[in-house]
């Protein structure tokens, strides 16, 4: 498996853009009402459209009905979808590994034994919060190096500046990034502190032996 780099919370089709320039590896859109990089359909469908084939495009959910999801899915052509919330795995046993990303908001080892139960093709290790992400808080890279179910991307508080030190604590397949690009408003990334942390997770997954 090639290491991964998924950038999430795209609001912009300039970002999405960007992030395709730089031969990332997914990218996540939020459609969850309460998050602050919430995408309607309509711009959905404007991001996506710029975004190729071979870049992965995740659908990311909190707490939705499956056939709100499976709808979303259809409609949009997404390849992936992201459950983020309290779902419960019995409510999604029929989508299927392959089209499954589950997020571990991960505070304890109880919190990671969760993800044993999925059947999932991908997990994200992320740091704990009630919002459900995107916090910038760091998640615990002891316990998710020791405990995290495979394969799986880091997230949570990732930088430029930090994602070398958590992907050597960890040794992820892959890395996670939404709020440590952003400089402003949650959603528009600063394209300098994107080139920077693709850049740098690229080499360091090299570095590393991870890719």
């Amino acid at each position: 498996m090639s290491f991964i780099i998924k950038v999430c919370g795209i609001k912009r089709p300039e970002d999405a853009a960007l992030a395709v320039s730089l031969k990332v590896d997914a990218l996540g859109l939020n459609f969850w009402r309460g998050s602050k990089r919430y995408v309607e359909d309509s711009l959905a469908k404007e991001i996506l459209s710029v975004v190729p084939a071979n870049v992965l495009k995740v659908g990311v959910f909190v707490n939705a009905h499956p056939l709100v999801v499976e709808e979303t899915l259809t409609d949009l052509k997404l390849d992936r979808i992201q459950l983020h919330g309290d779902e419960r795995v019995a409510d999604w046993a029929h989508i299927g590994s392959r089209k499954l990303i589950r997020a571990l908001r991960v505070h304890d080892e109880a919190s990671l034994k969760e993800g044993l139960g999925w059947d999932a093709c991908l997990y994200i290790c992320d740091a704990y919060s009630e919002s459900f992400g995107g916090t910038g808080k760091l998640a615990p890279w002891p316990l998710i190096a020791e405990k995290a179910p495979r394969p799986f991307l880091l997230a949570g508080g990732l930088t430029p500046e930090t994602v070398v030190a958590g992907m050597t604590a960890t040794r992820p397949n892959g890395v996670d990034v939404s709020s440590g690009i952003e400089s402003g408003e949650p959603g528009v990334k600063d394209h300098a502190k994107m080139r920077l942390f693709v850049e740098t997770a690229i080499a360091a997954s090299k570095t590393l032996g991870l890719r």
